[in-house]
Protein backbone atom coordinates (compact mmCIF):
# COMPACT_ATOMS: atom_id res chain seq x y z
CA UNK A 1 0.00 0.00 0.00
CA UNK A 2 2.66 2.45 0.83
CA UNK A 3 4.69 1.71 -2.44
CA UNK A 4 0.85 2.37 -4.31
CA UNK A 5 0.59 5.38 -2.14
CA UNK A 6 4.41 7.06 -3.00
CA UNK A 7 3.83 5.92 -7.05
CA UNK A 8 0.68 8.02 -7.33
CA UNK A 9 1.50 10.62 -5.49
CA UNK A 10 5.03 10.73 -7.76
CA UNK A 11 2.47 10.67 -10.80
CA UNK A 12 0.67 13.43 -9.24
CA UNK A 13 3.30 15.71 -8.79
CA UNK A 14 4.70 15.08 -12.76
CA UNK A 15 1.60 15.80 -14.23
CA UNK A 16 1.44 19.37 -12.05
CA UNK A 17 4.76 19.87 -13.10
CA UNK A 18 3.63 19.31 -16.82
CA UNK A 19 0.63 21.25 -16.11
CA UNK A 20 2.73 23.88 -14.89
CA UNK A 21 5.01 23.98 -18.06
CA UNK A 22 1.91 24.12 -19.95
CA UNK A 23 0.85 27.93 -18.62
CA UNK A 24 3.15 29.99 -20.78
CA UNK A 25 2.06 28.13 -23.80
CA UNK A 26 -1.43 29.05 -23.27
CA UNK A 27 -0.49 32.51 -21.75
CA UNK A 28 1.52 32.60 -25.33
CA UNK A 29 -1.83 32.55 -27.15
CA UNK A 30 -2.98 35.46 -28.96
CA UNK A 31 -5.62 36.98 -26.80
CA UNK A 32 -9.02 37.77 -28.95
CA UNK A 33 -9.58 41.54 -29.17
CA UNK A 34 -13.60 42.15 -30.09
CA UNK A 35 -14.17 44.83 -32.78
CA UNK A 36 -17.68 46.79 -31.31
CA UNK A 37 -19.91 48.43 -34.07
CA UNK A 38 -21.21 51.33 -32.55
CA UNK A 39 -24.98 51.32 -31.94
CA UNK A 40 -27.40 52.13 -35.15
CA UNK A 41 -24.37 51.65 -37.37
CA UNK A 42 -24.31 48.87 -40.10
CA UNK A 43 -22.44 45.95 -39.90
CA UNK A 44 -18.85 46.03 -41.09
CA UNK A 45 -18.30 44.95 -44.82
CA UNK A 46 -14.29 43.23 -43.59
CA UNK A 47 -14.36 39.68 -42.98
CA UNK A 48 -12.96 39.55 -39.16
CA UNK A 49 -13.48 35.83 -39.60
CA UNK A 50 -10.22 35.33 -42.05
CA UNK A 51 -8.21 38.12 -39.71
CA UNK A 52 -9.66 37.54 -36.00
CA UNK A 53 -8.39 40.94 -34.27
CA UNK A 54 -5.87 40.03 -31.22
CA UNK A 55 -3.91 42.37 -28.52
CA UNK A 56 -0.62 41.28 -30.36
CA UNK A 57 -2.13 40.98 -33.53
CA UNK A 58 -3.00 45.28 -33.27
CA UNK A 59 0.25 46.04 -31.44
CA UNK A 60 2.08 44.58 -34.11
CA UNK A 61 0.27 46.66 -36.70
CA UNK A 62 0.28 49.51 -34.91
CA UNK A 63 4.23 48.95 -34.73
CA UNK A 64 4.72 48.44 -38.06
CA UNK A 65 2.38 51.36 -39.05
CA UNK A 66 5.08 53.51 -37.65
CA UNK A 67 7.97 52.70 -38.90
CA UNK A 68 10.22 53.99 -40.75
CA UNK A 69 11.44 50.40 -42.24
CA UNK A 70 8.86 49.81 -44.27
CA UNK A 71 9.77 52.75 -46.74
CA UNK A 72 13.81 52.43 -49.17
CA UNK A 73 15.46 55.04 -46.62
CA UNK A 74 13.96 53.95 -43.42
CA UNK A 75 12.32 57.55 -43.05
CA UNK A 76 9.27 57.03 -44.14
CA UNK A 77 6.75 55.48 -42.19
CA UNK A 78 2.61 55.33 -43.04
CA UNK A 79 2.47 57.19 -40.07
CA UNK A 80 4.60 60.31 -41.94
CA UNK A 81 1.30 61.01 -44.45
CA UNK A 82 -1.63 60.19 -42.08
CA UNK A 83 -1.13 61.62 -38.84
CA UNK A 84 -3.53 61.55 -36.03
CA UNK A 85 -4.67 65.44 -35.46
CA UNK A 86 -5.57 65.26 -38.60
CA UNK A 87 -7.48 62.12 -38.35
CA UNK A 88 -4.80 60.41 -40.26
CA UNK A 89 -4.24 62.86 -43.21
CA UNK A 90 -1.56 64.29 -44.49
CA UNK A 91 -2.79 67.49 -42.76
CA UNK A 92 -2.33 70.83 -44.80
CA UNK A 93 -0.59 68.94 -47.71
CA UNK A 94 -2.63 68.85 -50.85
CA UNK A 95 -0.38 66.45 -51.83
CA UNK A 96 1.58 63.86 -49.40
CA UNK A 97 5.51 63.60 -49.73
CA UNK A 98 6.95 60.82 -50.81
CA UNK A 99 10.55 59.19 -51.22
CA UNK A 100 13.67 62.10 -51.37
CA UNK A 101 10.61 64.73 -50.98
CA UNK A 102 8.94 63.94 -53.99
CA UNK A 103 5.74 64.74 -54.63
CA UNK A 104 2.54 61.78 -55.08
CA UNK A 105 -0.52 62.74 -56.79
CA UNK A 106 -2.82 62.77 -54.73
CA UNK A 107 -4.22 64.10 -51.38
CA UNK A 108 -3.74 61.33 -48.41
CA UNK A 109 -7.15 60.87 -46.93
CA UNK A 110 -8.18 60.78 -43.47
CA UNK A 111 -8.56 56.70 -41.94
CA UNK A 112 -11.38 55.88 -39.51
CA UNK A 113 -14.03 53.34 -40.05
CA UNK A 114 -11.97 51.32 -42.60
CA UNK A 115 -14.30 48.43 -41.64
CA UNK A 116 -17.26 49.95 -43.50
CA UNK A 117 -15.13 50.02 -46.32
CA UNK A 118 -15.25 47.59 -49.48
CA UNK A 119 -12.86 49.38 -51.90
CA UNK A 120 -9.68 51.66 -51.12
CA UNK A 121 -7.68 54.86 -52.98
CA UNK A 122 -10.11 57.35 -54.14
CA UNK A 123 -10.81 55.70 -57.59
CA UNK A 124 -11.51 52.32 -55.41
CA UNK A 125 -8.82 50.88 -57.24
CA UNK A 126 -7.69 48.22 -53.90
CA UNK A 127 -10.54 46.27 -53.47
CA UNK A 128 -9.38 44.95 -50.20
CA UNK A 129 -7.79 46.40 -46.50
CA UNK A 130 -5.14 43.57 -46.20
CA UNK A 131 -3.76 44.88 -49.62
CA UNK A 132 -4.03 48.55 -49.44
CA UNK A 133 -0.59 49.01 -47.76
CA UNK A 134 1.38 46.96 -50.31
CA UNK A 135 0.87 50.08 -52.79
CA UNK A 136 2.10 52.95 -51.00
CA UNK A 137 5.51 50.59 -49.74
CA UNK A 138 6.08 49.80 -53.37
CA UNK A 139 5.08 53.10 -54.85
CA UNK A 140 8.18 55.07 -55.95
CA UNK A 141 6.93 58.35 -54.92
CA UNK A 142 5.54 56.93 -51.68
CA UNK A 143 7.79 54.90 -49.47
CA UNK A 144 9.79 53.71 -52.59
CA UNK A 145 10.75 49.52 -51.56
CA UNK A 146 10.03 46.72 -52.94
CA UNK A 147 7.79 44.14 -51.09
CA UNK A 148 10.78 41.56 -51.12
CA UNK A 149 13.23 44.35 -49.41
CA UNK A 150 10.58 45.00 -46.85
CA UNK A 151 10.14 41.50 -45.01
CA UNK A 152 14.08 40.45 -45.75
CA UNK A 153 14.38 43.86 -42.92
CA UNK A 154 11.84 43.20 -40.42
CA UNK A 155 12.87 38.98 -40.77
CA UNK A 156 16.11 40.30 -39.79
CA UNK A 157 14.77 42.12 -36.37
CA UNK A 158 14.87 40.30 -33.13
CA UNK A 159 11.86 42.54 -32.21
CA UNK A 160 9.63 41.63 -35.14
CA UNK A 161 10.43 37.96 -35.24
CA UNK A 162 9.28 38.18 -31.21
CA UNK A 163 5.52 40.68 -32.48
CA UNK A 164 4.77 38.60 -35.52
CA UNK A 165 5.18 35.09 -33.19
CA UNK A 166 3.57 36.62 -30.59
CA UNK A 167 0.32 37.88 -32.62
CA UNK A 168 0.23 34.38 -35.14
CA UNK A 169 1.33 31.94 -32.84
CA UNK A 170 5.01 31.47 -34.60
CA UNK A 171 7.41 33.98 -35.98
CA UNK A 172 6.54 33.40 -39.54
CA UNK A 173 7.33 36.88 -41.12
CA UNK A 174 5.49 37.33 -44.88
CA UNK A 175 3.66 39.30 -47.04
CA UNK A 176 0.08 38.11 -45.95
CA UNK A 177 0.84 38.72 -41.94
CA UNK A 178 2.37 42.08 -43.20
CA UNK A 179 -1.09 43.23 -44.33
CA UNK A 180 -3.09 41.15 -41.89
CA UNK A 181 -1.12 43.24 -39.01
CA UNK A 182 -1.58 46.68 -40.66
CA UNK A 183 -5.42 46.11 -41.31
CA UNK A 184 -5.57 45.10 -37.43
CA UNK A 185 -4.46 48.11 -36.59
CA UNK A 186 -6.92 50.09 -38.96
CA UNK A 187 -9.87 48.55 -37.98
CA UNK A 188 -9.74 50.00 -34.92
CA UNK A 189 -9.52 53.02 -35.78
CA UNK A 190 -13.12 54.07 -35.46
CA UNK A 191 -14.34 57.57 -34.97
CA UNK A 192 -18.14 57.63 -33.52
CA UNK A 193 -17.43 59.74 -30.42
CA UNK A 194 -18.43 63.13 -31.93
CA UNK A 195 -20.94 65.58 -30.23
CA UNK A 196 -23.10 64.90 -33.20
CA UNK A 197 -22.98 60.68 -32.13
CA UNK A 198 -24.02 62.14 -28.40
CA UNK A 199 -27.20 63.84 -29.96
CA UNK A 200 -28.05 61.17 -31.64
CA UNK A 201 -27.75 58.99 -28.63
CA UNK A 202 -29.71 61.51 -26.72
CA UNK A 203 -26.51 62.53 -24.34
CA UNK A 204 -26.35 65.75 -25.97
CA UNK A 205 -28.22 68.63 -27.99
CA UNK A 206 -27.57 70.70 -30.87
CA UNK A 207 -27.45 74.40 -30.70
CA UNK A 208 -29.66 76.31 -32.77
CA UNK A 209 -27.15 77.04 -35.64
CA UNK A 210 -26.31 73.24 -35.37
CA UNK A 211 -29.67 72.14 -35.19
CA UNK A 212 -30.31 74.64 -38.59
CA UNK A 213 -27.30 73.06 -40.34
CA UNK A 214 -28.02 69.65 -39.55
CA UNK A 215 -31.80 70.39 -41.34
CA UNK A 216 -29.65 71.87 -44.53
CA UNK A 217 -27.41 68.98 -44.64
CA UNK A 218 -30.08 66.33 -44.69
CA UNK A 219 -31.89 68.50 -47.50
CA UNK A 220 -29.23 69.33 -49.65
CA UNK A 221 -26.14 66.99 -48.74
CA UNK A 222 -27.17 63.31 -47.41
CA UNK A 223 -27.84 61.87 -50.70
CA UNK A 224 -23.88 61.32 -50.95
CA UNK A 225 -23.04 61.82 -47.71
CA UNK A 226 -24.94 59.39 -46.15
CA UNK A 227 -25.47 59.35 -41.98
CA UNK A 228 -23.82 57.53 -39.95
CA UNK A 229 -20.66 56.98 -41.58
CA UNK A 230 -21.43 60.16 -43.72
CA UNK A 231 -20.49 58.46 -46.94
CA UNK A 232 -22.12 56.16 -49.30
CA UNK A 233 -18.72 55.22 -50.75
CA UNK A 234 -19.74 55.75 -54.40
CA UNK A 235 -17.59 57.49 -56.97
CA UNK A 236 -18.90 60.34 -58.24
CA UNK A 237 -17.88 63.34 -60.92
CA UNK A 238 -18.51 66.45 -58.77
CA UNK A 239 -17.99 69.08 -61.79
CA UNK A 240 -13.98 69.17 -60.73
CA UNK A 241 -12.36 69.82 -63.96
CA UNK A 242 -9.29 67.83 -64.78
CA UNK A 243 -6.20 69.23 -63.09
CA UNK A 244 -3.75 70.22 -65.96
CA UNK A 245 -0.24 69.03 -64.38
CA UNK A 246 -1.42 65.43 -62.57
CA UNK A 247 -4.39 64.44 -65.03
CA UNK A 248 -5.68 62.61 -62.82
CA UNK A 249 -8.97 61.20 -64.34
CA UNK A 250 -10.10 59.27 -61.48
CA UNK A 251 -12.33 55.88 -61.79
CA UNK A 252 -11.76 55.67 -64.98
CA UNK A 253 -8.47 54.76 -64.65
CA UNK A 254 -9.81 51.96 -63.22
CA UNK A 255 -12.64 50.83 -65.16
CA UNK A 256 -11.70 51.96 -68.53
CA UNK A 257 -14.91 53.21 -68.81
CA UNK A 258 -15.30 56.63 -70.08
CA UNK A 259 -18.48 57.55 -68.26
CA UNK A 260 -16.26 56.82 -65.11
CA UNK A 261 -14.18 60.03 -66.15
CA UNK A 262 -13.26 62.48 -63.39
CA UNK A 263 -15.52 60.17 -61.06
CA UNK A 264 -14.29 60.25 -57.58
CA UNK A 265 -14.82 57.92 -54.13
CA UNK A 266 -17.35 60.82 -51.87
CA UNK A 267 -15.16 60.90 -48.85
CA UNK A 268 -16.69 60.74 -45.50
CA UNK A 269 -17.53 64.35 -43.37
CA UNK A 270 -16.61 63.10 -40.14
CA UNK A 271 -13.52 64.85 -38.84
CA UNK A 272 -13.98 67.63 -42.06
CA UNK A 273 -12.80 70.30 -40.19
CA UNK A 274 -9.26 68.96 -39.57
CA UNK A 275 -9.03 66.86 -42.74
CA UNK A 276 -8.34 70.06 -44.89
CA UNK A 277 -7.08 70.37 -48.03
CA UNK A 278 -10.13 68.96 -49.88
CA UNK A 279 -10.36 67.28 -52.64
CA UNK A 280 -8.91 63.98 -54.00
CA UNK A 281 -5.48 66.35 -55.44
CA UNK A 282 -6.13 68.81 -52.19
CA UNK A 283 -7.24 71.70 -54.39
CA UNK A 284 -9.57 72.96 -52.02
CA UNK A 285 -7.97 74.78 -48.66
CA UNK A 286 -10.74 75.52 -46.98
CA UNK A 287 -14.76 74.93 -46.70
CA UNK A 288 -15.63 77.87 -48.36
CA UNK A 289 -13.61 76.96 -51.18
CA UNK A 290 -15.54 73.96 -51.05
CA UNK A 291 -19.11 75.38 -50.78
CA UNK A 292 -17.93 78.37 -53.90
CA UNK A 293 -16.92 75.42 -56.22
CA UNK A 294 -20.67 73.61 -55.34
CA UNK A 295 -22.87 76.84 -55.56
CA UNK A 296 -20.63 78.84 -58.58
CA UNK A 297 -17.73 77.31 -60.16
CA UNK A 298 -18.89 73.69 -61.17
CA UNK A 299 -18.19 72.50 -64.50
CA UNK A 300 -21.30 70.68 -65.38
CA UNK A 301 -20.44 68.07 -68.49
CA UNK A 302 -22.17 65.13 -69.87
CA UNK A 303 -20.40 62.78 -66.75
CA UNK A 304 -21.32 64.78 -63.74
CA UNK A 305 -23.52 63.33 -61.12
CA UNK A 306 -27.41 63.81 -61.85
CA UNK A 307 -27.44 65.55 -58.08
CA UNK A 308 -25.26 68.16 -59.42
CA UNK A 309 -26.53 69.03 -63.09
CA UNK A 310 -27.84 72.35 -61.18
CA UNK A 311 -25.04 73.00 -59.19
CA UNK A 312 -25.69 73.23 -55.31
CA UNK A 313 -27.48 76.17 -54.47
CA UNK A 314 -26.06 77.03 -51.29
CA UNK A 315 -26.93 81.26 -49.38
CA UNK A 316 -24.32 82.71 -47.26
CA UNK A 317 -26.57 81.86 -44.57
CA UNK A 318 -27.31 78.04 -44.93
CA UNK A 319 -23.51 77.75 -45.21
CA UNK A 320 -22.85 79.41 -42.20
CA UNK A 321 -25.37 77.14 -40.34
CA UNK A 322 -24.07 74.40 -42.44
CA UNK A 323 -20.24 74.66 -41.27
CA UNK A 324 -21.92 74.75 -37.86
CA UNK A 325 -23.11 71.57 -38.26
CA UNK A 326 -20.13 70.09 -39.75
CA UNK A 327 -18.40 70.87 -36.52
CA UNK A 328 -20.54 68.72 -34.35
CA UNK A 329 -18.61 65.80 -36.45
CA UNK A 330 -15.10 66.25 -34.83
CA UNK A 331 -14.48 63.68 -32.87
CA UNK A 332 -11.78 64.80 -30.44
CA UNK A 333 -11.57 61.44 -28.62
CA UNK A 334 -10.22 59.95 -31.96
CA UNK A 335 -7.91 62.44 -32.37
CA UNK A 336 -6.27 62.11 -28.98
CA UNK A 337 -6.84 58.24 -28.18
CA UNK A 338 -3.20 57.28 -27.18
CA UNK A 339 -3.80 53.95 -27.99
CA UNK A 340 -3.61 55.37 -31.92
CA UNK A 341 -0.38 57.18 -31.45
CA UNK A 342 3.50 55.98 -32.43
CA UNK A 343 4.62 53.12 -29.70
CA UNK A 344 6.28 55.24 -26.85
CA UNK A 345 3.99 58.51 -27.43
CA UNK A 346 1.21 60.32 -26.68
CA UNK A 347 -1.50 61.36 -28.63
CA UNK A 348 -0.69 65.88 -29.43
CA UNK A 349 -3.62 67.38 -27.30
CA UNK A 350 -3.55 70.68 -29.38
CA UNK A 351 -3.89 70.17 -33.04
CA UNK A 352 -1.85 72.73 -35.41
CA UNK A 353 -3.11 76.16 -36.31
CA UNK A 354 -6.11 75.66 -38.96
CA UNK A 355 -5.01 78.82 -41.52
CA UNK A 356 -7.61 78.43 -43.75
CA UNK A 357 -11.32 79.22 -42.65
Amino acid sequence: MKKTGTILLIAILVLSALGFMQQPMMHALPRKKTFIVPKGWPQPSYDFSKNPLTEEGIALGRQLFYDGQLSKDGNISCGTCHQQFGAFNNYDHPLSHGLDNSLTSRNAPGLFNLAWQKAFMWDGGINHLDLQPLAPITAHNEMGETIENTISKLRKSNNYTRLFKAAFGDPTINTQRLGKALSQFLLTLVSSNSKYDKVMEGLDSFSLPEKLGYTIFKNKCSSCHTEPLFTDFSYRNTGMPLEPFLQDIGRMSITQDPTDSLKFKVPSLRNIMVTFPYGHDGRFFSLSNVFEHYRNNMQVTVNTDPLLKNKLPLSNYEIGQLKAFLQTLTDSVFLQNPQFAAPGTRASATQPLDLHN
